[in-house]
């Protein structure tokens, strides 16, 4: 059975889906005020396999990821580019699905933005403003988190720190992985010089960040999602919000696992403006890789663990692709055609595969197992039935990892 790491817990836990008809996960999706950078496509890579994984296991999958495309950082790179939000987050949300599809990845079935999500908001704000968990301060609304019980769990943060004098903060996000240890900003009040504002049921203003990802999720799922899914930098000072946000006006858990990946650094340095080291997909294709190789690169290291690009670490992984691929051809030229009849062949081939990814989504195992198994075969001596079903099994592979066929 499918076992995945916990934040909730830190733990490792025996995957049980909320509905066992319909498996309902979440992608916390890409702020789009800029160009999603290959660390970014790395977490919605994993996430990829993640829904292709459990489609391979036998599951359905309903899956919705948001688009931020109204934020403190959207406005402030439209009035640098002396351009529109609307017309800075489009080109962006175009970009980002166009290199979704160039990366083989499944477009999920319902892509919320941010913008379109306004009226969700101030209902979600209205009756936290009612239950008085949160409440209204110069013309911007505050949740108080110390009135939701489990505030920090998913990080992990010691509640016992928290200070005891009020302090509120006003912006969406604030630099450096760092706690705000105080009431976090649900709704940034406007006047009319406003441009990007709304006219809604608790006034004029806009939706700050960590409202937005619940008041999207609202409109799709009404029950608890089975996986909540987003970069590691999200257990600082968002997936915590997200959660006491839901969890204050629901009934039931925002989600039973919440799923975090970890950073890709560039020459073990992490990726900034300032260092000259942002790489988007184009940096590997001028390179000479192409989209199967780059996507492998990025999907093979456990998702937990820090994955460094470089020269080097990227030729190691292509290599081992183009290995596996040529015993591919060698075993298909055995199989000569003829049926893949050989059930034992399909199900150890598929075996292999299934241990490795069924221990936390272990993709560099199954992929490395993968390989040490065909390496051992001697295909001369193979019979076709066998080649052929060992093939079969490897498509089959495949339909979740889109690197080798």
């Amino acid at each position: 059975m499918l076992k995945l790491f916990n934040s909730l817990g830190k733990r490792i836990e025996t995957f049980r889906p909320v509905n066992k008809d319909e498996v309902g996960i979440f992608t916390c999706g890409p702020s789009v005020y800029q160009r999603s950078h290959i660390g970014n496509f790395r977490t919605f890579l994993f996430e990829d396999i993640l829904v292709r994984y459990l489609e391979y296991s036998g599951h359905t999958v309903k899956r919705g990821m948001n688009f931020t495309d109204i934020e403190d950082k959207a406005l402030q790179e439209a009035a640098k580019r002396k351009m529109s939000v609307a017309a800075l987050t489009e080109k962006n949300i175009e970009a980002f699905i166009h290199e979704m599809d160039l990366l083989r990845m499944r477009i999920p079935d319902f892509l919320p933005r941010a913008s379109e999500s306004v009226d969700y908001a101030a209902d979600i704000i209205e009756r936290l403003l009612e239950l008085g968990v949160a409440y209204w301060y110069r013309g911007n609304v505050y949740f108080d988190p110390l009135r939701y019980p489990g505030f920090g769990e998913l990080f992990g943060l010691d509640i016992t720190q928290w200070p005891s004098k009020k302090r509120r903060f006003h912006k969406d996000t604030y630099r450096g992985l760092r706690w705000n240890r105080g009431d976090f900003i649900l709704w940034h009040g406007s006047d009319e010089r406003e441009e990007v504002c709304w006219d809604t049921k608790i006034g004029r203003g806009r939706p700050a960040w960590n409202i937005q990802d619940p008041s999207m999720i609202i409109q799709y799922f009404n029950e608890t999602l089975s996986i909540y899914c987003g970069g590691v930098d999200n257990l600082y000072r968002h997936h915590d919000y997200s959660r006491a946000i839901l969890e204050s006006i629901r009934p039931y858990p925002m989600a039973g696992f919440w799923l975090h990946c970890q950073h890709l650094y560039v020459n073990h340095q992490k990726m900034s403006k300032s260092k000259g080291n942002v790489y988007y997909i184009d940096t590997p294709r001028k390179q000479g890789y192409d989209i199967g190789e780059i996507r492998f690169f990025l999907i093979y290291g456990h998702y937990r663990k820090r994955l460094n690009y470089s020269p080097k670490s990227m030729d190691r992984a292509v290599e081992k692709l183009r290995k596996l691929k040529e015993m591919l051809s060698t075993i298909q030229r055995r199989a000569d055609g003829a049926p893949d009849t050989d059930r034992k062949a399909i199900e150890k081939t598929k075996r292999i595969f299934v241990e490795k990814m069924d221990t936390d989504l272990d993709i560099k195992g199954a992929f490395d197992g993968l390989e040490e198994y065909l390496s051992t075969l001697d295909v001369r001596h193979l019979k076709p039935a066998s080649a052929s079903g060992i093939l079969h099994a490897v498509r089959n592979i495949d339909d979740v990892l889109r690197v080798i066929f």
